[in-house]
């Protein structure tokens, strides 16, 4: 799930959420807010149960991203349309 809100200084707070359980292990966001660079944003549980990550990007910025979870388990957001090239883009507004 994405939930895109305002944030300070005029930028767009983008929250990307799972279940706690699925997939098991740990999860990572991964795109291009950080350079498709693995454990920079890990989901991190929350107490209703999801693990969450937060990103703050400006207004208008098309993100790109999947998730990875251990042993190499590439995955998208199960809450978004599949897409041919594999990605999951969400355009904030």
């Amino acid at each position: 799930m994405i939930k895109i809100s305002k944030s300070r200084a005029g930028t767009q707070r983008v929250t990307f959420s799972l279940p706690a359980g699925a997939p098991p292990g740990r999860v990572s966001v991964v795109g291009s807010f950080n350079d498709w660079t693995p454990g920079r944003h890990h989901l991190t549980p929350r107490s209703n149960g999801r693990r969450s990550a937060s990103v703050d990007v400006a207004p208008g910025t098309v993100l790109e991203f999947r998730y990875l979870g251990e042993n190499g388990l590439w995955f998208d957001d199960p809450d978004l349309p599949d897409r041919a090239d594999g990605n999951c883009v969400c355009a904030t507004s």
